[in-house]
């Protein structure tokens, strides 16, 4: 893979504009190593699961088109919050619509890289999180990479400002996580 751009898809996990975490996808895409582009793709149109809409209408397109996207990647950025100590719903509920129908889950999601990062206001960063979402992955067979250790931001409303990611240690520690996420996937 070392001759090819490598691609990466990245998707936060809030639904909200002004979202730390969509903030941080934004300064990863700013500090993508030469060689890889990462793609952002919004998670606002897709609806909540339900069987009865998949049964009668299929899957829908904001769904395939977040699908395709991830199966072409070469990997997966997920820019998490914490939710009451855990994965937001609206995430989740873009996974859970990604895995269906699940016929289709080793095109899309069985052996891919996928690399977790997340900020929120709290002191602890995304620390539980990211936790759950390793039953999610592990059961979805994704390959979790935790080559350069968790990238965490807390206490992201000093971290952030009008322009995007203010803290000069902080984006840093996220240039050379995204380095090594890149260079685990030429390897």
């Amino acid at each position: 893979m070392s001759d090819k751009t490598v691609s990466l898809v990245g998707i936060a996990g809030s639904l909200r504009r002004d979202s730390y975490n969509r903030k941080l996808l934004a300064a990863a895409q700013q500090r993508i190593p030469d060689g890889a582009v990462l793609e952002v793709m919004s998670i606002e149109d897709i609806p909540l699961y339900n069987a009865d809409v998949e049964s009668a209408s299929g899957i829908p397109e904001p769904v395939t088109a977040l699908k395709d996207a991830i199966a072409r990647a070469d990997g997966l950025v997920i820019a998490t919050p914490e939710y009451n100590g855990s994965i937001p719903g609206v995430l989740k509920n873009a996974i859970d619509w990604v895995s269906r129908p699940s016929a289709d889950i080793p095109r899309v999601l069985h052996g891919k890289p996928v690399a977790l990062m997340g900020a929120t206001p709290g002191g602890l960063g995304t620390v539980l999180s990211q936790t759950a979402w390793m039953q999610v992955l592990r059961h979805l067979r994704m390959r979790l990479w935790t080559g350069a250790g968790p990238l965490y931001v807390s206490s992201a409303g000093k971290a952030f400002d009008d322009d995007g990611l203010a803290d000069a240690q902080i984006a840093e520690r996220l240039e050379t996580w995204l380095a090594g996420f890149v260079d685990s996937l030429r390897n």
